[in-house]
């Protein structure tokens, strides 16, 4: 019979003496049985007796068979802060073959599993060693590695001076030369909340879709692929314009056109909202009023291209759980020539991260109305729309950045 761990985990939070839970599997004589790791509210919380209750307000196929205290004071998290149920699961699996509660993996995201290998290659080398040659760090290798420095030592690294450090040694000295984190990048929870969600419809409808349908009326092909889908979605394009997501709610069908969130410039959205103070007072009203606009009518949240990309993708995960799709743009910059350009790798992260089934999709023909200055110019824009397409957590992410890169490529 089905047990589904939410329930179970349910009737647990409802007991007083636990703080939070989670139910994992464990394969016992042909089945799999229900296994609870329960973080009490103190140490002299009865976790025995809360079972016991738990256990009363379930049928008895739901009943759970084991338990065990976890000894930090939570659970592994993801950046959206779900549980990591594959590392509980590890260690509930431990614990019984050892007979005894099996040591947690680390609270720090990334110190264990090959995050954890790859830190400690990084710790055991001198500081001469070559990054590329001695430990053979691939660029898929230091966008992660960057990702687990981050959470170890609570600091934004600089991308620039991270990617230019060739040895262990300069890598010590990016990371002394690193700012605390601070929340530079404000993310617009209120861009979600009502009445802005029925200002964005409104301002959609009545003036974006009337102005896109007359000056260029795009053509849109493949939006069968898009049957029975209703999202969340991680959308990818390439990158033309400015105006390239006009063209992509455009093409969207009402159901996932109406909740979508966008990646814009990290960097371009902290200038509007924090302009120099040497500008004209007026001058720097009209940015930041700009930055107001553009955040709640287009729903774009920032994506920065030097640091802080981590709590980017951690609102993007938010985003998803709350059911909206993401639109990214991978290539990270415009186009300089119409070609679709080298994805960056942070794509394939990203997607393994969120696994949110993949929306590729492909604006044509925009480059070379840009470059001609037409404004009206029906029927030139063609906007294609590829298949959805699913990865799980496992899957590198080099490979994906690969394949989204061709799928986009080939539309």
């Amino acid at each position: 019979m089905n047990i589904y761990p939410e329930d179970l985990e349910a009737a647990l939070r409802r007991q007083p003496e636990v703080r939070d839970c989670a139910v994992v599997a464990l394969a016992r004589n042909g089945n799999a049985e229900p296994a609870a790791a329960v973080i009490p509210r103190d140490s002299s919380a009865e976790v025995g007796a809360a079972v016991a209750r738990a256990n009363s307000e379930l049928a008895q196929h739901q009943q759970i068979r084991d338990w065990f205290v976890w000894p930090q004071s939570d659970f592994p998290r993801t950046p959206t802060q779900k549980i990591r149920i594959a590392e509980v699961q590890r260690v509930a699996e431990n614990r019984v073959a050892d007979g005894r509660v099996a040591q947690p993996p680390s609270a720090v995201p990334g110190a264990s599993g090959p995050l954890g290998d790859l830190l400690a290659k990084v710790r055991g080398a001198r500081r001469d060693a070559k990054l590329e040659d001695e430990l053979n760090l691939t660029s898929l290798d230091r966008v992660e590695l960057m990702s687990a420095l981050e959470d170890r030592y609570e600091v934004d690294l600089d991308d620039q001076k991270f990617s230019e450090a060739k040895t262990v040694g300069q890598l010590e000295a990016a990371l002394r030369e690193s700012a605390p984190r601070q929340s530079d990048y404000q993310y617009p929870r209120w861009a979600q909340r009502w009445p802005i969600p029925w200002l964005r419809f409104f301002f959609y409808y009545l003036l974006t879709w009337p102005v896109t349908l007359l000056f260029t009326a795009p053509q849109v092909t493949g939006r069968e692929n898009l049957r029975g889908v209703h999202g969340p979605l991680l959308v990818i394009s390439n990158h033309v314009t400015y105006i390239d997501i006009g063209f992509i709610l455009f093409a969207l069908p009402p159901r996932l056109r109406r909740r979508l969130a966008a990646a814009m410039r990290g960097e371009l959205l902290f200038e509007m909202r924090r302009p120099p103070r040497q500008w004209f007072f007026l001058r720097r009203w009209w940015e930041q009023l700009q930055y107001l606009l553009v955040t709640a009518l287009l729903n774009v949240f920032p994506l920065p291209q030097r640091s802080g990309f981590r709590q980017s993708f951690a609102f993007a995960g938010e985003l998803a759980d709350r059911g909206a799709s993401v639109l990214i743009f991978p290539e990270g910059a415009r186009t300089p020539d119409g070609a679709v350009h080298a994805f960056r790798s942070g794509i394939g992260l990203l997607a393994a991260r969120l696994r949110l089934p993949v929306l590729p999709m492909k604006i044509e023909g925009l480059y070379e109305l840009k470059t001609a200055g037409k404004h009206f110019a029906p029927g030139k824009v063609r906007v294609k729309i590829g298949a959805p397409v699913s990865f799980s957590a496992d899957d590198d992410p080099e490979r994906i950045t690969r394949e989204l890169e061709r799928r986009v490529r080939e539309l």
